[in-house]
């Protein structure tokens, strides 16, 4: 079994989940006692929060970057970046390291793919929905096509990632209104929907989408997983 490193804290509501979920699988999986080998290295969000509204992503890049080098120096054999939004200094976190990076959003495309889906919504943070290094990834190294919500809608969902989820609250009202804004993505032909940042799944579940979900915390754990045992 290869050794996880997970970079965390991003915010530490939904790293609890990866380390739930990639516990449950290798258990699972090999049955008996077994758990993951697994390392975490968790920042403190209130820096990350600060650094990514005020664009400071050089900084930021420096900051994980130094995350995932002390987690090689501890025995990590591949990386984990347990957040969608981070992802866009996943080059410079590859390039400070010799171990690998499982990309969130590349298992999430074969997950989607296999389901024979090409036209799906994407929901996150307004750095994930607007920016091209998450949406890119998906159309140009997956063929996929991704839509995001209006404006409003984007700004409503990147409010209750920040100041509802990543503080932990599950209010029944932003439950609704992603159901809402889900139903507008269907309409606008989406065939299902990523939950593209790792706090959605903790609001919204299957019987709240009218579109299949694509839970990328689970995703994404399941797929360290697969690379851990392989």
């Amino acid at each position: 079994m290869k050794t996880i490193g997970l970079i965390g804290g991003m915010s530490w509501e939904s790293s609890l989940e990866y380390y739930r979920i990639i516990n449950e699988e290798v258990k699972q999986r090999l049955g008996g006692f077994h758990s993951a080998k697994c390392l975490m290295y968790s920042v403190d969000f209130a820096e990350i929060e600060v650094l990514q509204h005020r664009g400071e992503w050089e900084k930021l890049a420096w900051i994980l970057s130094q995350a995932a080098v002390r987690l090689e120096a501890g025995g990590a054999d591949f990386l984990v970046l347990c957040t969608n939004t981070m992802h866009k200094v996943a080059p410079q976190i590859e390039a400070a390291v010799n171990i690998p990076l499982l990309h969130i959003a590349d298992p999430t495309a074969e997950r989607i793919k296999a389901r024979g889906f090409m036209t799906v919504g994407l929901l996150g943070t307004r750095f994930t929905m607007e920016e091209d290094f998450y949406r890119g990834r998906l159309e140009k190294k997956h063929g996929l096509k991704a839509l995001v919500p209006d404006q409003a809608d984007r700004e409503l969902v990147h409010h209750v990632i920040y100041y509802e989820l990543c503080d932990g609250q599950l209010q029944e009202e932003s439950r609704r209104k992603f159901s809402a804004v889900i139903e507008k993505l269907a309409a606008a032909g989406a065939q299902g929907v990523i939950l593209g940042c790792t706090e959605i799944g903790l609001l919204v579940k299957e019987k709240d989408s009218v579109l299949p979900i694509f839970d990328t915390t689970v995703i994404h754990a399941e797929a360290a997983v697969e690379y851990a045992l392989k």
